[in-house]
């Protein structure tokens, strides 16, 4: 018996005819519904509850890529591709270079376009300059997209007060943009990298993911230390 599903001209004029019911049509499936089915199959390959495809790494895409619609995957390669190469050519830097007076116009306001640089001024001997280049080495890896540098103050500018040090001065397309002079504006000896990070995201020169000064609030200070001296008392008056 013939199939009456078959796409033959017989089977045709019969439908016409009503003699046997029109063939149901394949539902087109649409780009969208191809990438909820990637998004899917990616939850599911991997194990994930949530996954954004943009993050996704050049070898787990290699891995789906025999298994989904190849046109999706490529474009979502593409994307990845242009975004690591990106995050590749601004990420030149990762480190504190020392610089002297010749290097400054061409490191600093030739940096080139869109270019953050933080300059620290700094001298040997002085222990803030040494705890700021130690958190600068640190932040300098993290952000390597910003250009940091140092250089021993007199060696820049001469004649620059001791009293100014430590020094940051923020660049971007060759313009100062932001300044902290002396040990006050840098929060002294007790600074951390995360405030020292924040200050500096707050210039805009890094993009940290610090929304909020981390320094610890006068009052939370004030309250460990109340809340120190009334455990001594009850301390003492157990004795």
């Amino acid at each position: 018996m013939q199939d009456p599903n078959e796409d033959t001209e017989w089977n045709d004029a019969l439908r016409k005819q009503g003699i046997i019911p029109a063939k149901e049509k394949e539902k087109e499936i649409t780009e969208d519904q191809i990438v909820d089915l990637l998004e899917s199959t990616i939850d599911k390959k991997l194990g994930r509850a949530s996954h954004n495809a943009d993050s996704l790494t050049l070898d787990e895409l290699d891995e789906l890529e025999d298994e989904e619609d190849e046109k999706v995957l490529l474009e979502y390669r593409r994307k990845r591709i242009a975004e690591i190469k990106e995050l590749t050519e601004k990420a030149k830097f990762g480190e504190v270079r020392e610089i002297s007076a010749q290097d400054y116009v061409q490191e600093v306001n030739c940096a080139g376009k869109e270019i953050w640089v933080v300059l620290h001024l700094y001298k040997q001997g002085i222990p803030l300059c040494s705890l700021l280049n130690q958190h600068l080495t640190s932040l300098a890896r993290k952000f390597p997209a910003t250009k940091f540098l140092k250089s021993i103050s007199t060696t820049c500018i001469p004649n620059w007060p001791d009293s100014n040090l430590p020094t940051i001065f923020i660049y971007n397309n060759g313009n100062m943009v932001k300044q902290f002079i002396g040990p006050i504006e840098l929060r002294g000896m007790k600074i951390t990298e995360a405030e020292l990070e924040w200050l500096l995201g707050q210039a805009k020169a890094v993009p940290t993911k610090i929304s909020e000064d981390p320094r610890p609030k006068v009052r939370d200070v004030l309250f460990s230390t109340l809340k120190n001296q009334n455990d001594d008392l009850a301390d003492d008056n157990d004795w």
